[in-house]
C-alpha cells in the first residue's frame, strides 16, 4: 500500500463556532508536525451544500496526502486533532485513491505518486481554483448559476464548497454515483461547459486543480449520515486490500 489521500469534514456545535474558526489557524501548527503527512490544506466551508457563496463558521475540512494508510490511521487514533474529531457528533472521513486529474494546489501536484483507484463504483471529485482578483465578480456570478445546475445533475450524491479564503482560493468536494455521471455533468451541462470555456478565454485563474478519486473506507457522519453507505444508489463494495 502506497500513498493515499483523504478528506475530512467536521462540524462543531453552534456555540463553539468561534473556536472552530480559530482552529483554522492553530491546527496548522499541529498538522505540520504529523508524521507521514506529506501535503495538506485546512479549509473553511460554505453553508450546507451551497458551493457558490457563504461561510459556515461551525464547519471545517481537511484535504491531505499521506505516505501510507497506516500514517492516516495513526493520525486519527493518536493525534490531538483526531481524538477531538472522534468526540464530535458530525465528523466524516474518507480515504481516496487517484483516478487522474491535472493542475496544482499552491504550486504542488497533490496527485503525484498516489495509489491508483478503481473507477467502477462511486467517485469523488475535487475542483480548486485560485481566482484572479480582477475576475472575481465574473467568477462569483457564474458560480451561482453552476451551483443550481450542479444540484440538478443526475448521479450527484453530495457536495460541499470549501476554500482557503472566502474570496479567491475556493474549491469543491463532490461525490457521484459513477464516473459516467461526473463526466456527463462536466462535459454536457450547458452552463458549466460555458463557464469552463470562459475561465480559459478570460483567464480567470492563476492556478487550478481538477482531480478524481476512488473513495473508500469512509466513516462517520456528513449531515447525519455516511453518504457512501446510506445512499440507496450506491452498490456496496468491499475496499481492496
Amino acid at each position: 500500500m502506497g500513498r493515499i489521500a483523504s478528506f475530512h469534514l467536521v462540524r462543531e456545535p453552534t456555540w463553539r463556532a468561534p473556536l472552530a474558526m480559530g482552529r483554522l489557524g492553530t491546527d496548522r501548527l499541529r498538522l505540520g508536525r504529523i508524521p507521514g503527512l506529506e501535503f495538506w490544506r485546512l479549509l473553511g466551508t460554505g453553508w450546507a451544500d451551497d458551493t457558490s457563496s457563504g461561510i459556515d463558521p461551525r464547519r471545517t475540512a481537511l484535504f491531505a496526502v499521506w505516505a501510507s494508510e497506516s500514517a492516516l490511521d495513526d493520525f486519527l487514533a493518536a493525534s490531538a486533532i483526531g481524538r477531538r474529531w472522534e468526540a464530535l457528533e458530525e465528523a466524516w472521513h474518507v480515504r481516496l485513491r487517484s483516478l487522474g486529474g491535472h493542475g496544482r494546489w499552491r504550486g504542488v501536484d497533490p496527485l503525484a505518486g498516489l495509489d491508483t483507484g478503481d473507477a467502477t463504483g462511486p467517485i469523488a471529485v475535487v475542483t480548486r481554483a485560485d481566482v484572479r482578483l480582477g475576475a472575481w465578480w465574473s467568477f462569483a456570478r457564474a458560480g451561482r448559476v453552476v451551483d443550481r445546475e450542479l444540484h440538478r445533475a443526475p448521479g450527484l450524491i453530495d457536495v460541499v464548497g470549501v476554500g482557503e479564503a472566502p474570496i479567491g482560493r475556493l474549491a469543491t468536494f463532490s461525490l457521484w454515483d459513477s464516473m459516467g455521471a461526473a463526466r456527463s455533468f462536466a462535459s454536457s451541462t450547458p452552463e458549466h461547459v460555458d463557464v469552463v470555456r470562459r475561465t480559459r478565454d478570460e483567464h480567470w485563474y492563476r492556478e487550478e486543480l481538477f482531480a478524481r478519486f476512488e473513495p473508500f473506507g469512509s466513516t462517520g457522519r456528513w449531515n447525519g449520515r455516511d453518504p457512501l453507505v446510506d445512499d440507496a444508489r450506491i452498490t456496496r463494495r468491499s475496499p481492496r486490500s
